[in-house]
């Protein structure tokens, strides 16, 4: 049973990293560096969810969830929950329309979501070690305006990033009480690039082109605690409430900062890099973040949870690149609601009866704000859990629907719609054999 377990865990793997790694679509059918969201060149970029397949289908309400056969890696409280060695996999794939006041855009893309191994260790304790994605980044802009030394010239912004988080944590339990962290390695690297293009004939034999980069590498030992107390209400119902909190933490940051130029004297292109001031490096401040939530359960029929998530980016610094402050707001929140339904997991006649059907719903406020705008956004969920036959493993599908930004004071609104494939393996693995 291991053997063919692992041929299945190392196929999926497989094709999972073969997703992330070559289905970025665009519009137009070619294939691309990326999902291009103008938002992303602020800041960290585009906040990712790196919780698995389960969770996206119910809203994301994350804080008091905990399920034997499920790793809740943004609670790791939930671990002295874990009754079996769990192994998650997911991939999303996404389609995002950006709407402004000069036009509609389409793009697309697939990438890897999660890695996930949950171990439970005794009655009332487990660990989990795994990967998750942070935050994403790219983008590629223009516009065109009128400069009075060399006539019309086109101003190109492209930028791609990423940060990730490979982490492990555990979790042990007194009563109803649980205790867990998570502790690992925050890293990823920025480029960004900044292109001045003389277009006007008359001028562009004799003009500049210039090119101003910055390559931002970032890495560092990054921490998150969560608690959780669960009691019963009585026989059929329990209620949990949970929480999570990651204090302000620094990571290292190094930036390359240099500029080329690209004198054109029309037959022929001279490039120079005319500044380079070597590697700076310094701090990035993380954050403080934080959430609570609340939840009520019925036995193994259904759970139903509310949760509010809150980061302080006025507490976000970059002290050797000042373009990473920009537009940053000082404060972002969420709140969800969401909840999910076994009609009857223990009838082995009616194979939907024991399906798991989710669907949740959130309001929340980005950390980006441009010129003082805020920019808000809002979607709904609805997920589902397909059995295994004679088995605890699990296929799960999750769609996400929502709305990000505004089209008012020339800003962008993006619509997307964001589809996530994943699995889950459970086993005994690892945990130790018992004698009478």
């Amino acid at each position: 049973m291991f053997q063919s377990h692992a041929k299945s865990l190392a196929l999926i793997s497989f094709i999972f990293c073969g997703v992330a790694a070559n289905a970025q679509i665009g519009s137009n059918g070619t294939f691309t560096k990326g999902e291009n969201n103008p938002y992303s060149k602020f800041g960290l970029g585009e906040m990712m969810n790196g919780n698995n397949t389960v969770l996206r289908g119910m809203g994301n309400v994350t804080s008091a969830y905990e399920n034997p056969y499920q790793v809740n890696t943004d609670n790791p409280s939930s671990y002295s929950f874990l009754q079996r060695t769990t192994f998650e996999a997911g991939a999303t794939g996404s389609s995002n329309t950006l709407e402004s006041s000069v036009g509609t855009i389409k793009t697309g893309a697939g990438r890897l979501s999660y890695l996930n191994i949950g171990i439970p260790l005794s009655k009332n304790a487990g660990m989990s070690f795994g990967f998750r994605p942070y935050s994403r980044s790219y983008y590629n802009l223009s516009d065109t305006v009128l400069n009075t030394s060399i006539g019309k010239v086109e101003n190109q912004y492209r930028g791609e990033g990423y940060m990730n988080y490979a982490f492990i944590g555990g979790a042990a339990k007194y009563k109803g009480l649980s205790v867990g962290f998570n502790a690992g390695y925050m890293f990823g690297n920025f480029r960004n690039a900044s292109l001045l293009l003389p277009l006007d004939t008359a001028t562009t034999n004799i003009a500049f082109a210039s090119t101003f980069n910055n390559y931002t590498r970032v890495g560092g030992i990054y921490w998150k605690g969560g608690i959780m107390y669960e009691t019963k209400l009585d026989s059929d119902y329990t209620i949990r409430i949970g929480g999570t909190i990651s204090l302000k933490q620094n990571l290292t940051e190094r930036l390359q900062a240099y500029e080329i130029s690209t004198i054109n004297l029309g037959d022929t292109l001279i490039n120079d890099t005319s500044s380079y001031a070597g590697e700076q490096k310094g701090k990035l401040a993380m954050p403080l973040s934080y959430s609570i939530g609340v939840m009520l359960a019925k036995n193994d029929k259904w759970n139903l949870g509310i949760d509010f998530t809150g980061t302080q980016w006025s507490g976000f610094n970059s002290t050797p690149d000042n373009s990473f402050n920009a537009n940053v707001g000082d404060m972002s929140y969420r709140a969800a609601v969401g909840g999910e339904f076994v009609p009857d997991a223990t009838n082995i006649r009616k194979y939907f009866a024991r399906v798991t059907y989710r669907l949740g719903a959130y309001y929340g406020q980005d950390y980006i704000q441009i010129s003082g705008n805020k920019l808000p956004y809002y979607g709904l969920t609805g997920g589902l859990s397909l059995p295994f036959r004679r088995s605890l493993s699990r296929v799960h599908a999750a769609m996400d629907v929502g709305r990000l930004g505004l089209t008012t004071n020339n800003l962008i609104q993006q619509t997307y719609i964001r589809f996530t494939l994943g699995f889950s393996f459970n086993d005994k693995w690892f945990i130790p054999r018992k004698y009478d």
